[in-house]
């Protein structure tokens, strides 16, 4: 859509100039572009006139900034475009008419309250999205199972939490992959979605997701449960913001997050929103997701 609009403006700023071109000399041409512009002030009249150079200057920065303007697009599955550079991007919401949200929690440090989730969730007929760490799951198979069992879509949140694009492709992948094995030897599944480690991606990244035919998921809304807020604060930030399509990151052990998400879940259903898992909600093929990381599908 930018890149029409900028197109348009291009070709009804030559048309204008090439019309004044074909009736005037330049310096006419200059004087019906930039018009000498009157102001009164206590009734003194001052003129105000451009340069020759001054209007050249202008016109070359404007036409460059069209034509930079007109480079940018978006396009496949995650990319976009300025010039020859292409920056990949994962999903952090997805356009859509039906009133739904995604809760996702990360996994990485303790599981004592996450079975507490797992029954909250239920009590309220919600599901939700877990991503874990391969360190996690070693240590805590049972809540792995039981994440599973209740229904819930478990995202690969990389074996050793590090920082991805400073690693090398084949350690990329290592990590990936290592909890995809572990997840579907527990559970009988493969994650389809990645979350990276403090939400840091790069173009190597997400190609290797591509190439293990993964989708990268961040967040629209961030709860900062983690950061100690209180159960009210961290309502605050979820429920007055959220909209269809949103992905609401919370992690399984933040101190609050008991105490806080009946509260969520009460809040969002009065608002006239159901819960549902990435694979419900997050499309694995055939979309385009544009510089926002806004996720549309194609029809």
């Amino acid at each position: 859509m930018l890149s029409e609009i900028c197109f348009v403006i291009s070709a009804c700023g030559l048309l204008v100039y090439r019309k004044i071109a074909e009736t005037s000399t330049i310096d006419d041409r200059i004087s019906k572009i930039f018009r000498p512009h009157e102001e009164y002030n206590r009734g003194c009249k001052v003129f105000v006139t451009v340069k020759k150079a001054t209007l050249i200057g202008i016109v070359s920065i404007a036409l460059v900034a069209v034509i930079l303007l007109s480079s940018v697009a978006v396009t496949d599955s995650a990319c976009v475009y300025f010039g020859k550079s292409t920056r990949k991007i994962p999903v952090y919401s997805v356009l859509t008419e039906d009133k739904v949200i995604a809760l996702t929690f990360d996994a990485a440090w303790g599981a004592d309250k996450t079975q507490g989730i797992l029954d909250v969730m239920a009590q309220n007929d919600a599901k939700g999205t877990f991503f874990l760490v391969g360190f996690w799951i070693d240590k805590f198979e049972k809540e792995t199972k039981a994440i599973a069992d209740a229904g819930f879509d478990i995202g690969n949140h990389s074996r050793n939490h590090l920082n991805m694009p400073k690693l090398s492709e084949d350690e990329i992948k290592n990590e990936i992959e290592y909890v995809n094995d572990r997840v579907k030897e527990l559970t009988g599944k493969t994650p389809v979605y990645f979350r990276a480690p403090f939400g840091d991606y790069d173009n190597k990244l997400m190609t290797s997701l591509e190439s293990l035919n993964m989708v990268g998921v961040q967040w629209s809304i961030d709860s900062l449960d983690w950061k100690g807020l209180s159960a009210k604060q961290i309502y605050e930030r979820v429920v007055p913001k959220a909209k269809s399509g949103d992905i609401v990151l919370f992690h399984n052990n933040s101190d609050h997050v008991l105490d806080v998400l009946p509260m969520i879940l009460t809040g969002l259903r009065a608002k006239g929103f159901r819960f549902v898992t990435l694979s419900e909600l997050v499309a694995t093929e055939n979309y385009t997701v544009d510089n926002n990381g806004v996720q549309r599908k194609n029809a």
